[in-house]
């Protein structure tokens, strides 16, 4: 870290090179903060992207999203069941109202429990889907609402 010292730390570096392998450097870079970005799993409905948390293990499944006080904007979590069957959701412990939406095999949205509220006491009511659901996806509240999503309407996985 000679050359660093000599001009001012690795700034320093990147200013000493070559403007040829300035670029090279500054695109690699881009390259990783992008390869990373696209490696996050999301998902597609009506036209929007949703960064995802995928539950897929029967914890993950009976864990969701209790005990959050918030989850960012267009970000929300996918359940993944290994078959479809009949689903149902309930609130306990969700400290958020959430958009919770059923989607079969086939990534058609089957029903939904919209501005489900949050559940703090011990008797929580269950939300159950109106049909076999192999896919659940929970956003903030109002957001279905706010994109217009009706039965039938498709999600697009892109949890690669």
């Amino acid at each position: 870290m000679l050359l660093a010292a000599g001009y001012g730390g690795q700034a320093g570096i990147i200013r000493a090179m070559s403007a040829p392998v300035r670029t090279l450097v500054i695109l690699v870079a881009l390259l990783c903060c992008v390869s990373c970005a696209a490696g996050q799993p999301w998902v597609g409905l009506k036209g929007q992207k949703f960064i995802v948390e995928i539950a897929d293990t029967p914890d993950q499944h009976a864990l969701g999203l209790m005990f959050r006080d918030q989850m960012p904007e267009n970000h929300g979590m996918l359940f993944i069941f290994n078959r479809e069957s009949p689903r149902s959701f309930w609130m306990k412990n969700t400290r958020i109202p959430l958009d919770i939406m059923y989607f079969d095999a086939d990534l058609a949205l089957v029903s939904m429990s919209e501005n489900t509220p949050p559940c703090r006491v011990r008797a929580c009511p269950a939300y159950p889907s109106e049909g076999p659901a192999q896919y659940v996806l929970e956003l903030n509240a109002g957001k279905a609402s706010e994109l217009g999503v009706q039965r039938g309407d498709k999600l697009e996985l892109h949890l690669e």
